[in-house]
Order: structure tokens, then sequence, then C-alpha cells
């Protein structure tokens, strides 16, 4: 499996506190870009208010750090563009029942 897709797997064993999905599935991976042993994470959060917002992403670089092959995450979180529930997948709209 390629290692981006690793690291999307371990991203996905992690579940934002106040909803039962994931959070790839809710749209805040923004980017993963691997580059040899190092992955580039762009998130981002539901709200700068998020109440993870210290403890979500490191969740994140851990995940990615626990894919062999990465020995370094460089984690960006941004705000631009702002999530909305438009960049949910299918998957979650439908856990949420937002379809």
């Amino acid at each position: 499996m390629e290692i981006k897709n690793k690291i999307i797997e371990e991203i996905k064993k992690i579940y934002d506190p106040e909803l039962p999905v994931n959070i790839y599935e809710l749209g805040l991976i923004y980017d993963i870009i691997v580059e040899k042993n190092k992955a580039n994470i762009k998130m981002t959060l539901t709200s700068p208010n998020c109440p993870v917002a210290e403890s979500l992403p490191k969740e994140v670089k851990d995940g990615a750090m626990q894919v062999e092959g990465i020995d370094e995450v460089d984690l960006q979180l941004v705000w631009d563009p702002p999530w909305d529930k438009d960049m949910m997948s299918d998957a979650a709209k439908l856990e949420l029942n937002l379809t």
C-alpha cells in the first residue's frame, strides 16, 4: 500500500470528540504530500474555537508517525478555506443524517 494511503488509514482512526465520524471523512484533512520519509499534512478544525484545537493536530501527527517509512511530519493547521459541512464525505453526511 502506498505510504500516503497508510497515513490516511491512520488518520481515519481519529474521531472528532463531538461527532461519530473520523476527521478524514469530516474533511478536516486538506492535503497530504509525502516526500521521501517526510509527510506534509495540511489540516483544519471545524472552528478556531474547537475544544480539541490543542490535541487533535498532535493526534494526526502522531498517527502519521506510526506509518513505516515516515520519519518526520510537518503539520500545518490552516483556516483557509474555512471548513464547512460541504467538505464532508458522503459517508460522513449519511452518518450524521445530512443527506
